[in-house]
């Protein structure tokens, strides 16, 4: 036996769902009685970012259609930090590759990398904003709240509407400001920033997006601004409450075949993999796992491959597609260079996991800890090998489908598409 046999697997997650987005976000302005202080004429930046956030581009198409019933004149903001290359253009185009255009959202988007400083940090830092926002009337943040993929935060601010407003509408300027402090930029610093920008922009209120184990929209929170800080520590528990994760924590070999910036913003969410790989940062206790083959980047990633780092080996196929520059710029603002490194390169992934198993040692191929994932963030559906499933098997969500089966590859040496 060269492989192990592997089978499918079915987890099962439970979490709240908002099936009517129009719906919800009519009821969330009202309940801040929005009406109040949007007065006709008003010009509203709505920020949008570079994360695959699932409904973002109907969650504004919503926005916009109840900020134009109250008189006001909405348009859409990028707000993404030094992602899409740095550059005006570029992150036009990534907010297209998500679904936000300005056809479907009912909005234009205006997109320009120049800031103005409205103030600094008690600690002297400047703090600067999106000029296109700063000249608006008003300003919608909106934002997903989330455990963030490179620290734990002491005070409960992490990946959310505070990192939105610093590092999202300070733009490249402001990222490279907080980011060249390292982990203390993004973990102690973003806060302050935020908390600057709350107090000098025009901002009307925060909407808090919270996702499902499932990548659904769970919770949609209209939040005023200056509630933002509180109610972001508790949105994030509830967050955390609901991420899906493996349903191990000992693996020899897991096989990722996407990462990308759509799937998480360290290309695979260091929260699920258990790797962060940043200078003195402490690894995560769990999960353990020996070998991470990098199978393919996303073609919504634009050939931005940061997270390829986190592996251990990955593919020509992925390399190839590798956009250098984009990535480099990315990682290079991030000052965590380890995350852009690239693994041994095997010519596919039969070759990929055989070095993977090579460097397994002592432990027998029908023995092997393998699992295989589509990303790091769809977590339903997994591959597994038959060394696993009696552990598998005792736990209530669960679900084994079908037989233990040999692995196959295609005629090139890669996995099939996956298939649900």
């Amino acid at each position: 036996m060269e492989f192990p046999r592997i089978v499918k697997i079915k987890q099962r997650f439970n979490g709240p769902l908002v099936e009517d987005i129009d719906t919800e976000i009519a009821n969330q302005f009202s309940r801040l009685e929005l009406a109040r202080q949007v007065k006709p004429g008003m010009r509203i930046a709505i920020t949008a970012g570079s994360r695959g956030i699932a409904n973002i581009a109907a969650i504004i198409r919503a926005s916009v259609n109840e900020l134009k019933k109250l008189g006001a004149e909405p348009f859409i903001v990028p707000t993404m930090g030094s992602h899409g290359g740095a550059t005006a253009e570029g992150q036009v185009e990534v907010l297209n590759s998500l679904g936000i255009t300005e056809d479907f959202c009912g909005a234009p988007i205006l997109s320009s990398m120049d800031v103005v400083q409205v103030g600094e940090t008690p600690g002297g830092m400047p703090v600067h904003i999106d000029k296109n926002a700063y000249e608006a009337d008003s300003i919608l943040l909106m934002g997903r709240v989330k455990v963030h993929t490179d620290f734990k935060s002491p005070i409960g601010i992490e990946s959310g509407l505070m990192k939105m407003a610093a590092i999202g509408l300070g733009k490249h300027k402001q990222a490279l400001l907080i980011h060249t402090h390292g982990v203390r930029g993004i973990r102690d610093i973003m806060p302050e920033v935020a908390k600057v920008l709350f107090e000098k922009a025009k901002i009307l209120c925060g909407v808090a997006i919270i996702e499902n184990a499932f990548e659904q929209t769970a919770i949609l929170e209209a939040i005023p601004t200056a509630s933002i800080p509180e109610r972001e520590k508790e949105l994030l528990a509830e967050s955390a409450a609901l991420m899906p994760k493996l349903p191990l924590e000992d693996i020899d070999v897991l096989v990722v075949d996407e990462i990308g910036k759509n799937y998480s913003g360290t290309g695979m969410d260091t929260n699920i993999i258990g790797r962060i790989r940043i200078l003195g940062v402490q690894e995560p206790v769990s999960p353990r796992i020996k070998y991470i083959v990098a199978s393919n980047v996303s073609e919504e990633s634009h050939g931005n491959a940061l997270g390829i780092g986190l592996a251990d080996l990955t593919t020509r196929r992925l390399f190839d597609q590798i956009d250098h520059q984009t990535m480099n710029e990315n990682v290079i603002t991030s000052t965590f260079l380890h995350r852009a490194m690239i693994p041994i390169v095997l010519e596919n992934d039969r070759e990929a996991i055989r070095a993977a198993m090579r460097g397994n040692w002592g432990v027998e191929p029908e023995k092997t800890r393998f699992m295989r994932i589509p990303n790091t963030l769809h977590l339903e559906y997994i591959y597994v090998s038959e060394a696993l499933l009696p552990e598998l098997s005792g736990l209530d969500h669960i679900e084994i489908i079908g037989e233990p089966q040999e692995m196959e590859f295609d005629e090139k040496g890669y996995f099939p598409q996956w298939n649900h």
